[in-house]
């Protein structure tokens, strides 16, 4: 838990489980554009969890969910529950213009912070109930059963959560019509203004992303299963992330499959490959990987549901396809045509520096 200094006027306390910080995922990105934001108008308090530490073997993590299933409490919700005793250094004495509350699992801190707070925001990276209905349809046997539970479970603590806040973000304008309250705003994604990569390309595709995130272990099952054998005597596939040993096993076994894990600047890393792929099948919210293929100028192939949000084009900004066979179409097409593949990346980079910036998007916050 980060330890809160002396008081002093117009505090805002910055309440997330995860670490603010570029480079370490989207929900990091996110954070990290909200905080900064914050700095620029208030004295903030960065609020934070030391939580005990968990076993994440495969038996220990199928005791913790059916324990949940039969509660019915979502795994992110419930790990983050309970720890109001860290947050008393915080509001002991103390009041805030304004408390932000980083992902929906630690909405329920609402009731402790209010007395403390001039006016709370809840800043929804996802909709948590939306997320896991998509993994439930995407996945299979125990593990539909097991995310339709947490998918209704979640709806319903959505109802009683989100209407304890005076303000909602969200990242687009889908997710907002997912969302009953009267004062929702729309906080797009974004990245800082970062300059062109100059490096050269190579002969590669590439898929980046939070590797152990389920929205993207299920992306890359199913394009290793589906799309990739009819890619496969054409290119060479990079996956860059964090968490590689979660996709591990699901990729070996090919030389031509590239697990290049985290790396420093993955924009420039991106910028490398010819094509990035997005073949996402479930989630919420919208896709931190596009916005870093837009701003290394390179050519994009997404499913429908991965381009949500950003209000692209398909055929201007990226390409779209929803079944393997596409997919793997839209791919070669692109291998093989070097002129559309930079006509897309200019397209892709300008989208980006218009709409997708920190500074774009800080214009839409209205505190």
């Amino acid at each position: 838990m980060t330890q809160p200094s002396a008081p002093s006027a117009n505090n805002a306390l910055f309440l997330t489980p995860e670490a603010p910080v570029t480079g370490w995922g989207g929900g990091g990105l996110r954070s990290a554009s909200l905080l900064e934001y914050l700095k620029r108008r208030y004295r903030v308090e960065i609020a934070s969890f030391t939580l005990p530490h968990h076993s994440k073997g495969f038996a220990a993590r199928a005791w913790r969910n059916g324990w949940r299933f039969l509660r019915g409490a979502p795994p992110l919700l419930d790990r983050f529950a309970g720890f109001e005793s860290q947050l008393h250094p915080f509001l002991r004495g103390r009041r805030y213009s304004v408390a932000v509350v980083e992902h929906f699992w630690c909405a329920p801190y609402a009731r402790t912070l209010r007395p403390h707070c001039g006016r709370l925001v809840l800043d929804l990276h996802n909709i948590e109930s939306e997320l896991a209905r998509t993994h439930a349809l995407a996945a299979g046997g125990a593990q539909r059963i097991l995310m339709s539970r947490f998918a209704q479970s979640y709806l319903r603590l959505e109802r009683r959560w989100i209407p304890q806040y005076d303000l909602i973000l969200v990242t687009s304008e889908q997710d907002r019509a997912r969302v009953d309250h009267p004062n929702v705003c729309v906080y797009p994604n974004a990245l800082p203004e970062i300059p062109m990569p100059q490096v050269d390309e190579q002969d590669f595709i590439v898929f980046s992303g939070n590797l152990e995130y389920h929205p993207n272990v299920q992306a890359v099952r199913w394009f290793r299963g589906e799309i990739w054998p009819r890619l496969r005597e054409y290119t060479e596939w990079r996956l860059v992330g964090r968490n590689p040993e979660a996709i591990a096993k699901i990729v070996a076994g090919d030389d031509r499959i590239k697990v290049i894990g985290p790396v420093e600047d993955a924009v420039s890393e991106i910028a490398r490959a010819k094509v990035c792929v997005v073949p996402l099948r479930s989630g919420s919210g919208t896709r931190f990987k596009i916005l870093e293929s837009w701003a290394a100028g390179r050519a994009v192939v997404s499913t429908s549901l991965g381009a949500e949000g950003l209000g692209a084009n398909k055929g201007e900004h990226l390409l779209i396809a929803d079944d393997a066979a596409a997919f793997a179409s839209a791919i070669i097409e692109l291998l093989n045509n070097p002129v559309l593949r930079r006509r897309l990346g200019e397209s892709g980079r300008r989208r980006y520096s218009d709409h997708f910036t920190w500074q774009r998007a800080w214009a839409q916050l209205p505190f």
